[in-house]
């Protein structure tokens, strides 16, 4: 089974996805931060320890089929975070974006995405991401195709998936 769960920032969605395990022991927390800075240190460590120790955790980027192991729950949190590392590492000296970049990022995130989903093919699977296209439209050039970007993955692994959910105000909505 694969679910995908969206939504804005704080709206909710990771303790949606991580009720959806509520109970279960043997689930692969998949992170896909890097926690290079004090405040993402801080974000990290408030994530773990709102989590069972007895969950295992995996943290990658490129390689999170690697995470797949004998059991049988896992969750990706979160393919925004990936996609903008992935983003950053293939254009982190540019000031523009060509097209082809844009969608040589793209499928490579999704790529990266379908790796773990062929590798986890027996397994439930539940994914986190943003949605980043609801609210204004940056006012440069990098965000904007980091939005655009993130949309269209978002739409991508949508369809590879059994079940969507949005979540607002931490209330889910089933999209499909």
């Amino acid at each position: 089974m694969i679910t995908l769960v969206t939504g804005g920032a704080r709206s909710g969605k990771s303790s949606f996805a991580e009720n959806i395990y509520k109970g279960k022991k043997d689930v692969v927390y998949i992170a896909t931060s890097r926690a290079e800075d004090v405040e993402m240190k801080e974000r990290v460590k408030k994530h773990k320890s709102g989590r069972p120790d007895f969950w295992r955790t995996y943290e990658g980027t490129y390689d999170i089929e690697k995470a797949v192991g004998s059991e049988e729950n896992y969750i990706l949190d979160c393919i925004t975070v990936l996609t903008s590392n992935v983003m950053f590492d293939m254009s982190k000296d540019l000031e523009r974006i060509s097209g082809e970049l844009e969608k040589n990022i793209e499928d490579r995130v999704v790529e990266i995405i379908e790796k773990l989903i062929k590798k986890s093919a027996d397994k439930n699977i539940v994914m986190v991401t943003n949605e980043v296209g609801s609210s204004i439209v940056p006012e440069n050039h990098i965000a904007r195709v980091f939005r655009d970007i993130a949309g269209r993955v978002n739409q991508r692994v949508a369809a590879l998936s059994d079940e969507v959910y949005v979540v607002f105000c931490g209330i889910s909505l089933k999209l499909k």
